[in-house]
């Protein structure tokens, strides 16, 4: 039954945020999201009454929630392409939840990447002066005596701070119980926006006659998304399991079966962590989250998570043969026109039985 709330929650999450996009389409003016915010966000199935307030108090915000989301799951899609989880149903309203039905490393992964995405993409949406109540990070402007010799803060840093805050307050206001998957699936967000943090980058412009660099202002900045992508699969191949133990504060996560509190039972807050082992995600079995392999297209040669062998699970493959008509051989005629010979090259795909 938990697993199915968490499901139904996650699923709609993804609803509420796809209806948003489309009614807001992303391209309005702020005084005309202001305008009807309250009817839109009344309008958004599967918000819980604190993201209802949220939505209709920043409306600009939740254009960049959305943007967050749709960054998340196209990066989820890349990094699993080649995995037996591949992180197809992500994006569906209809079937988000499945991927996320049993609390595996798969499950920490799509909460952290949402939970980055939302921060990554709040933050940068500050900085371009699209949300109203937020722009650069003034710390940094204040903070002279953190700047080396030959150097100042200047420029934009990004406010990620605040992108932390508001991803925290609107994707943890649907963990509603305290119970062992609520704290999984918080940790995990913790984890996404930490590692939003964790990967700011300086960039400097330098002043000074003839490019001489005597003075470089500098600033904070975001990396593109593929790099907290990246450091969020490392985190996912060292996934921690735990297990939800009582404290005098409540349920808290251990990474092994001990008292709370003892050294090294506490995961850190940077890991990713999951309660249950993953399914083998060979045959479709949606009670479990898994939607198969059959019809993936594979590479018989490689012995990789995207060869025959591993994606097919041992059932075999298909293989289809075609013929690839291309340009080729193209050159320049003077004047003015492109020639190019037509070529046919035989070729095979391979698919899971």
């Amino acid at each position: 039954m938990r697993n199915t709330r968490h499901s139904s929650n996650i699923i709609s999450i993804l609803a509420a945020l796809i209806v948003l996009d489309h009614v807001i389409n992303f391209r309005v003016k702020s005084s005309v999201v202001a305008l009807g915010a309250h009817a839109i966000c009344n309008r958004v199935p599967g918000l819980t009454s604190r993201q209802r307030d949220m939505c209709r108090a920043a409306p600009d915000a939740m254009v960049a929630v959305g943007d967050g989301i749709r960054l998340a799951t196209l990066e989820c899609q890349q990094q699993f392409s080649n995995h037996r989880w591949n992180c197809s149903a992500i994006g569906r309203g209809n079937s988000f939840g499945h991927v996320v039905v049993v609390g595996s490393k798969e499950a920490a992964f799509t909460y952290a990447v949402s939970s980055a995405g939302v921060a990554y993409a709040v933050a940068a949406a500050c900085a371009r002066g699209n949300i109203s109540s937020c722009g650069c990070d003034p710390r940094h402007k204040t903070r002279k005596e953190l700047a080396p010799a030959g150097w100042k803060w200047g420029g934009c840093s990004v406010d990620v701070g605040y992108g932390m805050r508001l991803a925290r307050r609107f994707l943890d206001a649907r963990e509603l119980e305290s119970d062992a998957r609520s704290l999984m699936n918080l940790h995990n967000n913790k984890a996404g926006r930490k590692a939003v943090r964790q990967s700011l980058v300086t960039e400097c412009k330098c002043h000074g006659v003839s490019g001489s660099c005597t003075m470089k202002t500098c600033w904070k900045t975001l990396p593109p998304f593929r790099v907290i992508g990246d450091n969020l699969m490392r985190k996912y191949w060292r996934a921690r399991p735990v297990v939800a133990l009582p404290s005098p504060k409540g349920l808290v996560l251990s990474t092994r079966r001990g008292r709370p509190g003892l050294s090294g039972t506490s995961p850190k807050k940077s890991d990713l962590v999951f309660l249950e082992q993953s399914p083998n995600y060979c045959e479709r079995d949606l009670s479990t989250g898994s939607l198969g392999t059959v019809g993936r297209l594979c590479n018989r040669t490689s012995t990789g998570t995207d060869g025959c062998d591993l994606l097919c699970c041992g059932r075999g493959y298909n293989t289809h043969q075609f013929t690839k008509i291309t340009q080729c051989r193209c050159k320049f005629h003077w004047c003015c026109y492109v020639k190019c010979d037509t070529c046919s090259e035989r070729t095979e795909q391979y698919s899971c039985k």
